[in-house]
């Protein structure tokens, strides 16, 4: 059974920090990218940032370049490090892995979620 496991969510003013954490366990995802969507109060899910193992490449929605950082520090595990965030950064945040995980994905595999609460 597979199961992906989010930690780090919480309140935070803006220009603050935080960092989600993600574990999986059920199957090895050395082929498969991790990362992460969010999904705010009466709007859709949207992809967030992804990171492949094999090759290392990393993918960012513009909305989070250059203030989102995403590392994978093993097969089964991922990052999220929000750096400067901002009220509209607040969301549910969703780690998930899939063969591909994209804009225009829907990944296979999803967390229960954990919220992010950014205050102005």
């Amino acid at each position: 059974q597979v199961q992906l496991v989010e930690s780090g969510g919480g309140l935070v003013q803006a220009g603050g920090s935080l960092r989600l954490s993600c574990a999986a366990s059920g199957r090895t995802f050395s082929d498969y990218a991790m990362g992460w969507f969010r999904q705010a109060p009466g709007k859709e899910r949207e992809f967030v940032a992804s990171s492949n193992w094999r090759g290392g490449s990393t993918y960012y929605a513009d909305s989070v370049k250059g203030r989102f950082t995403i590392s994978r520090d093993s097969a089964n595990t991922v990052r999220l490090q929000m750096n400067s965030l901002k009220p509209e950064d607040t969301a549910v945040y969703y780690c998930v892995a899939g063969r591909s995980v994209a804009v225009d994905t829907i990944p296979n595999y999803w967390g229960q979620g954990t919220q992010v609460t950014v205050s102005s």
